[in-house]
C-alpha cells in the first residue's frame, strides 16, 4: 500500500488537475451470428484470446473451412471489434505439426492461453504414432505471438489412456486453468471415460501427479473452467455435436470451491452421479440455430462475459453431403450471471439477429493500444513488435479525462513494479504489493495472496471493477476466467464519484481500457407457464375416444388411476419402427402445454441401454420429437430427441438429442407448443423432479402440428423382466 501522505498528495493534485472531456461515443457495434461467416462456413470448437496487439484471436478445429476444401491443421482468425474478421491460415503445416502424431491424424479443439511470456495452445491429437489406431492424446505448442509461429513439444502433455480392452479412452478436448493456489490445471476427456483434471508443471508442458475424474462418462466433453466469486465453474457440452439437422448439443455447468471438484449443479446434483447433474448454460431455442456447444469464455472491456461456441443452422446443416461433415460456424452471445449461474442471454439461448458486440477499446479518449496518449504523467515506450507502444508509470499518473460516476472497470496488461496502485473515484484503492492484492474502500480492507512464485515482470492482466456494491481487483494470466489472486468487497451504498482514474507506483501497461460496467441482468427470461386446464386424461377409467394407438401394446393397462406399461424391447429410431405409441388429440390453438407424470425405476450405475419412457410429439415414424427418462450406459438422463428424414433421396433418417435437467425415478414432463413468427411448429421441453420447480430446455421445430402421446420402450439390455413405466395422467393446459 502507498503511504497515506503520498496518497493524499496524489488525490489533492488530482482534484485540481485539468482534464479533457470524453470523446464523443461512436455508434454501437453489433454482430450477427454466425460471426465466422465472412471467412468460413465452419469454424468448430472455437477458443479465443485477446493478443497484446489489441486483436482478438480465434482458433478452431481442423475441419475444412468450406465445402470441398482441404482439412486444415487447425485454423486462426482475428478481429478488432467482432464485426469484421481476417483469416490468418493454419496453426501448423505438414512440416511443423507434432512429429509424434500418426500420419493422417487430425488436430481438434484448440485451447489458447498466455503465460510466462508466450502463447500456449493445447489441442487434441486424434491418433499417435506410438500405437496407431485411435489412441487420442493432448498436445501442446507455444508461440511468441498469437498468430505463431507455433512450435509443438516433442511429446504429448497428456498421453493416451488405455481402456483395458485393447482400446483407448477419449483423451480429448483440453482446457487449461491457472488457479488461486498458484497451480496450472488441465481438464480433458469426453464421453468415453469421463472428464479428468490433472495438475501441470509450472511451465504448463507436462502433466504431473494423478488425475482426478470430475464427470461421469457418457455425458460431457468440451471442457471449459472459469473462476468467479469464489467458485470454479466447470462447463461441458453434452450429447452429439454432429448429427446434422438433429444435433442437440448443449452446454451445462457445475461448480466447486476447488479446481479439482467435486462439481455440483444449482440443484446440488453432482456431475459424477449416475443421475448426472448439470445446470443449463446454453441450449437451442427454436430459431435456426441448433446444437450450440464446445465453447470458450471471454470478458470484454465493460466486464460483460461472452460465450464463443459453434452451432448448426438447421436449414444448412451439412458442409458436404448429408451424413458428411457438419457445418459448424462460430457464434458469440453474452453470458448473464443469474443467482450464481452462467446463462446465455438470461436463458434465451443463441441469438439470430443483430446484437451488441463485445465492448472493445477504451472510453475517455484513450487509445488502448497506445495508452500513454490518454494518461497524464505516463511515458510512452516503443514496446515490441507484438504489442506496439506501451505506457510506463513511475510515481503518479491519471487519465486526462474524468471517468463517469457509477460502475466502472479499468483493465490493462501490466508488468508490475514493486508496488502499483489503482484509484477509482477517489474512493476505491487497489494495490499490488508485497505479493498481495489489497483492496480498500473507505475503512474497509481485504486482501488476497499471490502465489509465492508469481512473476510480476511478465505481462499479466490486471482489472479493477466497481459494479453496484461489488468491488473487485483481480490479477490473472490473460482474462480467460483464470486467476492468480482476487480481492473482493461488498460495500452497500457505495456510489462511485466522477473523477480521473489514478495510478501510483510503477508499472508498464498495455491494452488499457476504462469503461462503464455493463448493466447486469439478474432475472431469467420468461419460461412457459400453465394456465387453465383444457383437456386430458387422469386414467380414472378406460381410454376414451381422444386416444389412439400406433402399434398397440396389449401389455399396457389402465387401472387404479394409472397407465402401467412394461417397457417394450423395441425402438422408434432408424429402421426399427416397432415400438408402440399411445397418442392423444391435442387442443385447438397456437399455444398450449402438455404434461405428464412418469414413474420409471431404471436403477443407477449399471448398464441398461436404452430403457426409457416419456412423451412424444409425433408426425410419423420418421418425424418426431421424443422426451424421455432414459438409461444411457451407466448414466440416467432426461433426453429430448429428434428424428427426421435427412436424405430424401433414399429416406435415410437422422436422430440426435438434447439433454434437459436431471432424471429421477419419478419425473414430471412438459412439452410447450407454439407457432413462431414464420408459422413453424415449435415444441419446447421441460422437466421437474417435484412437480413444482421446472427446468426448461431445448426446443425442436417440426414441419407440422404433431400429435402428442406417451411411449415406453428401449431395445435394451439390463433388468429382466423389464421395468414398468407408470403414467399418472396426460393433461393439456393453456400456455401463459
Amino acid at each position: 500500500m502507498p503511504s497515506k501522505r503520498l496518497l493524499a498528495a496524489v488525490l489533492t493534485v488530482a482534484a485540481v488537475a485539468a482534464g479533457t472531456s470524453a470523446a464523443t461515443a461512436a455508434p454501437p457495434v453489433t454482430t450477427t451470428n454466425a460471426i465466422s461467416s465472412s471467412f468460413a462456413d465452419t469454424f468448430a470448437d472455437p477458443s479465443i484470446i485477446q493478443g497484446r496487439d489489441g486483436y482478438w484471436y480465434a482458433y478452431a478445429t481442423s475441419d475444412p473451412l468450406v465445402a470441398n476444401g482441404p482439412f486444415g491443421l487447425m485454423h486462426m482468425a482475428r478481429t478488432k471489434d467482432f464485426s469484421s474478421w481476417e483469416y490468418l491460415g493454419t496453426v501448423f503445416n505438414d512440416q511443423t505439426k507434432p512429429a509424434w502424431a500418426a500420419p493422417g491424424s487430425f488436430f481438434w479443439a484448440p485451447d489458447i492461453r498466455y503465460f510466462d511470456g508466450h502463447y500456449v495452445m493445447y489441442f487434441t491429437v486424434t491418433d499417435t504414432a506410438a500405437n496407431p489406431g485411435g489412441d487420442p492424446a493432448i498436445g501442446v505448442a507455444t508461440a511468441p505471438t498469437p498468430a505463431g509461429p507455433w512450435t509443438a513439444t516433442d511429446g504429448p502433455v497428456v498421453a493416451p489412456k488405455p481402456d483395458g480392452n485393447g482400446g483407448f479412452f477419449g483423451t480429448i478436448d483440453p482446457a487449461m486453468l491457472t488457479a488461486a493456489d498458484g497451480k496450472r490445471y488441465l481438464y480433458y476427456g469426453g464421453f468415453y471415460g469421463g472428464i479428468s483434471v490433472t495438475e501441470l508443471s509450472a511451465d504448463g508442458m507436462h502433466a504431473v501427479g494423478e488425475p482426478t475424474q470430475i464427470t461421469i462418462g457418457d455425458r460431457y466433453e468440451g471442457s471449459y473452467v472459469v473462476y468467479r466469486d469464489g467458485w470454479y465453474y466447470f462447463m461441458g457440452s453434452s450429447m452429439n455435436c454432429c448429427a446434422g439437422p438433429t444435433t442437440g448439443y448443449s452446454v451445462f455447468a457445475g461448480r466447486s470451491r476447488s479446481p479439482r471438484g467435486p462439481f455440483v449443479d444449482a440443484d446440488g446434483a453432482a456431475l459424477t452421479d449416475s443421475r448426472v447433474g448439470g445446470t443449463t448454460v446454453i441450449t437451442q431455442n427454436g430459431n435456426k440455430w441448433i446444437g450450440p456447444g464446445h465453447h470458450a469464455f471471454i470478458t470484454d472491456a465493460a466486464g460483460q462475459d461472452h460465450i464463443v461456441y459453434h452451432a448448426i443452422d438447421r436449414g444448412t446443416p451439412w458442409l458436404t453431403n448429408p451424413f458428411g461433415i457438419n457445418r459448424r460456424p462460430m457464434l458469440i452471445d453474452k453470458i448473464d450471471w443469474i443467482n450464481g449461474w452462467p446463462r446465455t442471454r438470461a436463458g434465451l439461448g443463441p441469438s439470430e439477429g443483430p446484437v451488441p458486440a463485445p465492448t472493445t477499446g477504451s472510453s475517455l479518449g484513450i487509445d488502448s493500444t497506445d495508452p500513454a496518449s490518454g494518461i497524464q504523467g505516463a511515458t510512452r515506450q516503443p514496446g515490441d513488435s507484438l504489442g506496439g507502444p506501451t505506457a510506463t508509470i513511475n510515481g503518479g499518473a491519471q487519465t486526462r479525462a474524468a471517468a463517469p460516476a457509477g460502475s466502472l472497470r479499468v483493465e490493462a496488461d501490466a508488468r508490475l513494479g514493486t508496488s502499483f496502485t489503482t484509484v477509482l473515484g477517489n474512493q476505491v484503492v487497489a494495490t499490488v504489493a508485497n505479493n498481495r492484492v489489497t483492496l480498500t474502500v473507505g475503512r474497509r480492507t481485504t486482501s488476497a495472496n499471490l502465489p509465492p512464485d508469481f512473476d510480476r515482470t511478465q505481462w499479466n492482466k490486471l482489472s479493477v471493477q466497481v459494479s453496484g456494491s461489488t468491488v473487485t481487483a483481480r490479477l490473472n494470466d490473460a482474462g480467460l476466467g483464470d486467476l492468480y489472486a482476487e480481492a473482493r468487497l461488498e460495500v452497500h451504498g457505495l456510489s462511485l464519484k466522477a473523477a480521473p482514474v489514478r495510478w501510483l507506483g510503477s508499472a508498464e501497461v498495455d491494452n488499457l481500457t476504462v469503461r462503464p460496467v455493463a448493466r447486469p441482468v439478474t432475472k431469467l427470461a420468461d419460461v412457459p407457464r400453465t394456465g387453465d386446464l383444457l383437456s386430458g386424461d387422469d386414467f380414472s377409467g378406460p381410454l376414451g375416444a381422444d386416444w389412439s394407438w400406433v402399434r398397440q401394446d396389449d401389455k399396457a393397462t389402465v387401472a387404479d388411476g394409472k397407465l402401467s406399461w412394461p417397457l417394450e424391447n423395441a425402438d422408434l429410431t432408424g429402421s426399427s419402427n416397432n415400438a408402440g405409441l399411445l397418442l392423444h388429440a391435442t387442443p385447438a390453438g397456437n399455444s398450449w402445454i402438455a404434461e405428464t407424470k412418469l414413474h420409471l425405476d431404471t436403477g443407477e450405475g449399471d448398464v441398461r441401454n436404452y430403457q426409457q419412457a416419456g412423451m412424444i410429439a409425433y408426425l410419423n415414424d420418421s418425424d418426431f420429437a421424443r422426451l424421455g427418462s432414459v438409461a444411457i450406459w451407466k448414466t440416467r438422463q432426461t433426453e429430448y430427441g429428434r428424428e427426421l428424414v435427412a436424405r430424401p433421396s433414399d429416406g435415410a433418417t437422422s436422430y440426435g438429442a438434447a439433454a434437459i435437467g436431471r432424471s429421477a425415478p419419478t419425473l414430471w414432463m412438459r412439452l410447450a407448443y407454439h407457432q413462431n413468427a414464420a408459422g413453424e411448429h415449435v415444441y419446447r421441453a421441460g422437466t421437474s423432479v417435484d412437480g413444482k420447480n421446472w427446468t426448461w430446455g431445448a426446443s425442436w421445430v417440426l414441419p407440422a402440428a404433431a400429435r402428442i402421446g406417451l411411449y415406453a420402450h428401449g431395445e435394451f439390455t439390463g433388468a429382466n423382466p423389464p421395468p414398468v413405466a407408470t403414467f399418472d395422467y396426460l393433461k393439456f393446459y393453456e400456455s401463459r
